[in-house]
């Protein structure tokens, strides 16, 4: 296959795929619109409790990583609805590389994850104040932290059986992600052992890296882009040896 033709059919099942997601905008809306109301109604807690600049950036920081963690149903489901609708055994049958099939899929999702971040953190930087002085430093991670949501959310299309199972998963997984990771409650204010457990979270590593870009901490920012880049790297190798058959085309799910 030339790489013009192979361009051309990514395009399509971009186009496609961004056409799917817009047709049903009720899950993308729901996750646009909520972070901002659960900003505006707890962030006075955090003013209380860490004063004006560390709680406004503790409400974005905490806002943004929960809620982008329960976007992976944007990820997710968008694998599933082509297996649950008999579509998948379709694109089965085309040349169609699992690589193709899943950068096409990628692409619009991804826009969709880092335009709610994005907003999250414009809505805290023009109505509440947040100071953002590094935007390059803080834009990596948050391409960092797309990057992941991105490869967890394809392994749990690929994996689950249902749509129950994976609100299931996202629901709790993304809820235990980043409480135990530290974005919602401090450390300081969380039993010891959770300090312990944290880095095993992506969670973590994302709202480690997004304190360090906010305030200029470009070493800790970068470590955290690092771990955040391994963890979408290993979700998205699975997810793609997972599509394989022995002969490298996709196979039934």
């Amino acid at each position: 296959m030339s790489p013009r033709e192979s361009a051309a059919r990514l395009s399509v099942l971009v186009r496609h795929n961004t056409l799917l997601m817009l047709r049903e905008p009720g899950p993308l809306l729901s996750r646009m619109i909520l972070p901002l109301v659960f900003i505006t109604l707890l962030r006075p807690l955090y003013l209380a409790a860490q004063g004006r600049t560390a709680g406004t950036e503790q409400a974005v920081v905490g806002t943004l990583v929960t809620f982008s963690l329960l976007a992976l149903s944007i990820s997710g489901s968008a694998i599933l609805t082509e297996r649950l609708g008999r579509t998948w055994d379709r694109l089965r049958g085309t040349p169609l590389h699992p690589a193709q099939m899943l950068i096409g899929k990628a692409v619009p999702v991804f826009a969709a994850l880092l335009a709610q971040q994005v907003l999250i953190v414009g809505f805290g930087v023009c109505v509440l104040g947040l100071r953002a002085p590094h935007p390059i430093l803080l834009l990596a991670v948050l391409l960092s932290w797309s990057c992941t949501l991105l490869g967890l959310g394809t392994l749990l299309g690929v994996l689950a059986r249902s749509m129950g199972e994976l609100s299931a998963a996202f629901d709790i997984g993304g809820m235990l992600l980043s409480s135990v990771g530290g974005a919602l409650v401090p450390f300081s204010a969380l039993p010891a052992w959770v300090a312990t457990v944290a880095p095993a979270s992506p969670g973590y590593w994302a709202a480690r890296g997004l304190h360090a870009a906010l305030t200029g901490d470009t070493h800790t920012a970068t470590a955290a882009c690092g771990t955040l880049a391994g963890v979408a790297l290993t979700c998205g190798t699975l997810a793609s040896v997972r599509l394989r058959g022995r002969s490298g085309r996709l196979v039934a799910l």
